[in-house]
């Protein structure tokens, strides 16, 4: 499991039968200090996420089998909620701070 922000939402037009009601979301994968880690990307949501949360998602076959219909076209999935991350002195929440981005 890896760790993330929701930055978006993504509206696809056309997308396989299996991902009908299935949310896609904009997310920025992050360091364990709440550092942006590599490229933004797309996921399908299996909670009720939104812009700003704070979650975790999983990639590959295990981004598949999270969702209602197993093994569709999904590169990752986020599957809950971080309510939190200590990590030394720096605690990362579920909605950033002003200035904490």
């Amino acid at each position: 499991m890896y760790l993330a922000r929701v930055t978006g939402r993504v509206v696809a037009t056309q997308r396989p039968a299996e991902l009908e009601g299935v949310a896609l979301q904009w997310i920025q994968p992050l360091d364990e200090n709440g550092r942006a880690s590599g490229a933004q990307l797309v996921a399908c949501a299996a909670i009720a996420s939104g812009p700003g949360d704070l979650v975790h998602y999983v990639d590959g076959r295990e981004g598949a089998l999270a969702l209602p219909r197993t093994f569709v076209p999904v590169d990752a999935a986020i599957v809950g909620f971080v309510e939190a991350v200590q990590s030394g002195e720096r605690t990362l929440t579920q909605r950033p701070t002003e200035g904490a981005r």
